[in-house]
Formats: structure tokens, sequence, C-alpha cells
């Protein structure tokens, strides 16, 4: 009946804002949640599009069943119209006896209470470089990028300046030529550069509406293209292409002759014609007398007008032009995540191989946290403080931070907190990391422990860690303050009187009587 679906399509209309303001209600902290979190809400208003589809379809294009529908039910029998029903219902639940009720209070709950999930697997969504759509994951389109005609024989980029330049087609940053740019190899680079993007912002931002997104970006690219504003795609003026292949000065800086084929300019006539006879003009000749500039032979024989080619090239120029313009558009628009990409990329150069895989087994193991802890809140929530404490999961031996969590891993490796400093004077105490061994000599552990050696002046003992070491220096440095205050004459030096009362050591006193002069 009509009136049945329509009232099913605004109950579950209902049930879909009740699911959305419940799954909105909280702000998930991992990124994995909060991709799950938002490609839920995402499904979940498709649906209400689609209900509420079926509702104006019914309201719109039914009205006249709809009507009579109630005018039968309200002006009509009562009783012989509900008999009706009622056996159009028995006789449904007769021909489909194994027809399974569906659950209505649990259909749109959410998966840790105990409902479906609407999400899909969002763990085959991402690869693991990507990380849940933190990072990109341009490796593939780096080893397309450097087998491109025009980047084979430019040094080669390394992956952290790809990162940098991916979105750059025009010079300094982008050495490839216009003509290689023409090529079947570039066209699909870009092309799957492109729509890399385009699937990497869709999974990442699902409640954004890309739809208007994208046709901002094409309106804009029309506009650039009508007014021959693109960069690198300027159109060339026919006669001024005439002109540059008989070699008038109608290309480049104006003050040479212009080579169209080459796409280079000469400023001596003599060494513009010498290159008309080389391998590499003939070469670019051929190639663009190919992409429209000559005669084109048709499938029939016959051969149609070479004023028609360069309209056809200016077409594929055109399809070249706008996958650039979307690719730098895009790569505007996560601008945040192309600098995390970065700066991931930095860290993980300074890794090692062992790190990268602590690093990752502490990745999954928060994962499974992550998940058990969301399956486990409705059911303990009242554990309150205590059993958050007891969930801390540290597979690594981290040091705790200020709010009893483990500090990053990244800055765990930054302050080298997994060199181990060992103190044979502090009783072989073992300091972790450098900044902490170097803070304890001034403490009273290493302090107590250089007293108990009888050494006094403790300051002239940092970064001595050995119980000999520490003995052997101080034994060294009374020995030079003896020879110290024996040179300077100290308290205890003896002293003689002449006949004439003058006092003086016994040492010159000795000297002056072998010289006889006392």
């Amino acid at each position: 009946m009509l009136l049945d679906e329509l009232r099913y399509a605004h109950e579950e209309l209902e049930r879909l804002e009740q699911a959305i303001a419940d799954r909105l209600l909280t702000e998930p902290k991992h990124i994995r949640t909060r991709q799950f979190r938002d490609l839920e809400i995402s499904n979940l208003l498709s649906r209400i599009e689609t209900q509420s589809q079926r509702a104006l379809h019914i309201y719109q294009a039914e009205q006249e069943p709809l009507t009579t529908e109630i005018q039968s039910i309200s002006t009509g029998d009562t009783f012989e119209e509900f008999y009706k029903q009622y056996a159009g219902i028995k006789d449904f639940h007769k021909r489909y006896p194994n027809e399974p009720v569906e659950n209505l209070e649990r259909a749109y709950k959410k998966v840790e209470d105990g409902g479906p999930g609407f999400a899909g697997d969002v763990d085959s969504m991402f690869t693991g470089e990507e990380a849940f759509g933190r990072f990109f994951d341009l490796t593939m389109l780096h080893e397309e990028y450097l087998n491109l005609p025009g980047v084979k024989s430019v040094k080669k980029l390394t992956y952290l300046q790809y990162l940098d330049v991916f979105d750059r087609f025009t010079p300094p940053q982008c050495n490839i030529s216009r003509q290689d740019k023409m090529t079947e190899e570039y066209f699909s680079y870009v092309g799957t550069l492109a729509q890399y993007l385009e699937s990497f912002i869709k999974r990442t931002k699902p409640l954004e509406d890309l739809e208007k997104l994208f046709r901002a970006f094409d309106d804009e690219f029309e506009q650039t293209w009508e007014k021959d504003e693109a960069p690198g795609w300027e159109a060339k003026n026919s006669q001024a292409k005439g002109g540059a292949s008989k070699g008038l000065k109608t290309e480049g800086t104006g003050e040479g002759v212009w080579c169209a084929d080459c796409e280079k300019e000469f400023k001596n006539d003599n060494v513009y014609k010498a290159h008309l006879t080389g391998k590499k003009h003939i070469k670019n000749a051929q190639a663009r007398e190919q992409n429209g500039d000559g005669d084109v032979e048709m499938g029939n024989g016959a051969t149609t007008n070479k004023a028609k080619i360069p309209a056809l090239a200016r077409l594929k120029e055109r399809a070249v032009a706008e996958r650039e313009h979307r690719i730098q558009r895009l790569a505007g628009t996560m601008s945040t995540e192309r600098e995390d990409t970065r700066v991931n990329v930095e860290r993980k150069a300074g890794m090692t191989d062992r790190e990268r895989q602590q690093e990752l087994a502490a990745l999954y193991a928060e994962d499974e946290v992550m998940a058990n802890t969301a399956t486990t809140t409705t059911n303990g929530a009242e554990g309150g403080e205590d059993d958050e404490e007891e969930k801390v999961y540290n597979p690594l031996k981290l040091p705790l931070a200020w709010d009893g969590k483990p500090i990053p891993f990244w800055l765990y490796k930054l302050h080298g907190l997994g060199v181990e400093f060992p103190c044979e004077i502090c009783g072989n105490y073992v300091y972790m990391g450098r900044r902490a061994f170097d803070k304890h000599f001034s403490e009273q552990r290493h302090v107590y422990g250089l007293k108990c050696l009888g050494i006094t002046q403790t300051g002239l003992f940092s970064q001595i860690t050995g119980i000999k070491e520490a003995e052997a220096l101080w034994e060294k440095i009374q020995r030079d303050k003896k020879l110290v205050e024996d040179k300077k004459g100290g308290a205890g030096v003896e002293e003689m009187e002449d006949r004439g009362g003058n006092v003086m050591p016994k040492k010159v006193w000795e000297d002056l009587r072998r010289a006889g002069l006392l």
C-alpha cells in the first residue's frame, strides 16, 4: 500500500537522522575511528536521500492512487477494508514463510552497541603508506614520472623532491617541454595522478560536497582556457607559426631566429641554417608533422586538410592542460596532507629497518586497543579512571608523559631515550638518554658517590663515571696542588736569619753561606 510505504519512508528518515546525531555526539581521537565514523555518516546520508526521493515520488507522481486509498479507508466500511488488508498480509506470509523480520530498533545502531556497520572495510581502503588518509602514497607515480620521455635525461628527483614539484608543470620546477607533454606516456601519467588525488580526497573527506568542488575546478579551467591564460599552454598564432617555420623573429625573446620544430631560438642566422640539416631537427620536424602540421591520410585513401589537424592537436592540449589544472587545484586543497607526507618521509629516512618494524607493530597494536576500547566502553563505563589507566598499552616501554600516556615514538627517538648510559660512581645506575646522563653529574646521587671516594671538588669530575678514573684524577689533582704550593713557598718553609737580622728561606741562606757572603 502506498500509505504504508509513505509511513515507512518517514519512519526511516527519523531513524537515520537519529543515527547520524548519535554518531556526531562524540569526536574520535584516532584517525581510523574517525574515518569509520565519517564513512558511516556518508552512507546514512545517501540512504536519507534515497528515502526522501521515494517519499517525494509518492507525493508528486502517485498522488491520485494515494488519495483513493485514503478515501477507501476513511469513507468506506472500515472493518471491510481492515479484513481485506489483513487477508493480504496473511497471504504474503503464506507465500514467503521464511521471510526474516528486520529489527528496526538495532538497524542503525553503532557497531559498539551491537548494530551493523555501514562503513565497509576501512582497512582495505587505504594502503599502509597512507596511514588511513594521513599521508599520500605517490611512490608508483614517482617511478612513472622518472620514466617520462622528457625526464629520463634530467637528473633524477628523489621521492622527497618529487613531493614538492609533482603539481608544478612550468619552468623552472618542470623541465618537460611542450612537445614531450603531447606524448601518450605523459597524458597517461597526469591522468593517473589526477585520478589518485580525486580518489584520495573522496576517501578522506566523504562528508564534503566534492561534486561542487570539482565543478568549481572545471568552471575555473573553462574560463582560463577561453582567455588563453593556461600556464604553459598559450595558443600560438597560425601566422606566427608560419613565420617561425621560415625563420622569422616571432617567437622566443624576439631577438633571434625561432625554430618551431625544436622550440629553440638562435641568435645567428648561419647557426640556424646549419641547424636545419641536423638529425634532431629533422626528427622533431617529422614528429611535428605527424601531430598536425601536414596532410593526414584517411582510412579511405583520401587526405584531410592540414589546417584541420592543429585544431585536433589543440583539443589534445586542452585535455592535458585540464588534467594539470585539476592536479594543481587538488594538491592545493590537500596542502596539509602533502606537508604531513613530506615530514613523514623525512622522518622515516632517518630510521632503521628495525625501528620501522617497531613503529608498524605499535601502530597495529594501537588500532587493536582502540577497537577493544570502543567495544568495551559501553559495557564498563562505570569503571572510572582506574579502568582507563589499566588499558594503557605500551609495547615499546616508552616513558610516560604528564597525562599518564606513553610519549610519541618520534619524541622518544629525538631525545635518544633508547640509549643507555651507566655510571659506576652512582652504583652502576643506568640513565636513559644523553640529557638525563649530563644532568645527573650535579644531582645528589653522583655527588654522594664522589664524597664516599673522598673527593670534595665534585665540579671537576664531569663526564667521569668510573671509580678508578675518578680516584686517579683526584690523586693527580692533589699532586699538582702540592707542587704548586712548594714552588710558591708555602707556610711550611724553614726560615733562617743572618747576623744583620735579615730573614730568608733556609735554601737561600745556605747558598749565601757557601758563597761566603754571610
